[in-house]
């Protein structure tokens, strides 16, 4: 059994199907189901139920992935370590974050890193599936919601968020000192699209209390989510940690004094990955960073 036989089956695996798992390894769908047909013949059982166009893993396909998985993950570990033996200070880093701190808040952290280890290939990615890209070891390290405990994950907790009122100096509620949650259910909004977790945290809340927000503007982009905010088109409901980040001096932070809304942060990476010391170093820094008191 080869290396490149378990890469195979293990994109087939995540694919679910043998056509897309070809493209991803960039090698014919014929010559792909030659290879599963080999493995499924040394292993001297199939790995695949194919039931029409759909697949699905058998039980000896469940065994298989799960100690591939680990066993790809060590020899990743290996060529890491080995690499930052050869390279010292040098190697690669993945790492991935919500979009809000990604336009924000973490720039600076992540030129200040590049700065102290430029021999590192330091790789940013955008997404709301931090956990699920750290578990499929697609980043190094992500920084996200604290997901519910998994054995695999080591997650380390940051600051509670809480999620207050922002407007436009020019808004109404703008010399306001804090507002109440109920306050929120006639105001105009501007907020991301309903699938977004930070919009479902924000919804819940409001739920709770008996009302849907107003919401007339919605945007995936937080430069023109705070645009339109600015030019007190309507207000949003954000962190205080991302409206300091945005350093525009015309919006307003307003704290919902009753029942704000909430996030748990953390900085996730698996439990079993080795991480190089460069790698370490940017947890320190991130930790001390999303750590810190915002109003200090």
């Amino acid at each position: 059994m080869e290396i490149r036989h378990l890469e195979y089956f293990i994109a087939v695996c995540e694919e679910l199907h043998f056509s897309r798992a070809a493209d991803k390894l960039g090698i014919s769908q014929p010559n792909l189901s030659l290879q599963i047909k080999a493995l499924e013949e040394e292993i001297g059982a199939p790995l695949f139920d194919r039931i029409g166009k759909r697949i699905v893993r058998t039980l000896a396909g469940d065994v298989l992935y799960r100690h591939s998985r680990t066993l790809l993950t060590h020899l990743q570990n290996a060529y890491d370590e080995l690499a930052e033996l050869r390279h010292h200070e040098g190697g690669r880093l993945t790492i991935g974050v919500l979009p809000s701190e990604l336009d924000f808040r973490l720039p600076p952290l992540f030129v200040e890193f590049h700065q102290r280890f430029p021999k590192v290939a330091l790789r940013m990615i955008s997404s709301i599936d931090i956990a699920k890209l750290v578990l499929d070891t697609t980043i190094d390290i992500g920084i996200g919601l604290a997901p519910l405990p998994d054995d695999r994950l080591t997650v380390l907790p940051l600051q509670r968020e809480e999620y207050g009122l922002v407007v436009s100096e020019r808004h109404p509620l703008a010399r306001r000192e804090s507002v109440s949650i109920a306050e929120l259910k006639d105001l105009p909004i501007v907020l991301y699209p309903s699938d977004f977790w930070g919009r479902g945290l924000v919804n819940d809340v409001c739920r709770k209390h008996g009302f849907e927000l107003n919401v007339i503007v919605e945007t995936t982009s937080n430069p023109s989510l705070f645009r339109f905010v600015a030019a007190n088109i309507g207000a949003t409901v954000q962190t205080v940690h991302l409206v300091r980040s945005v350093g525009d001096p015309s919006l307003r932070f307003i704290p919902i004094h009753d029942d704000p809304p909430f996030r748990q942060m953390g900085i996730l990476y698996r439990s079993d990955k080795y991480l190089i010391p460069a790698a370490r170093t940017f947890i320190q820094s991130a930790t001390q960073l999303l750590s810190a008191d915002p109003t200090t």
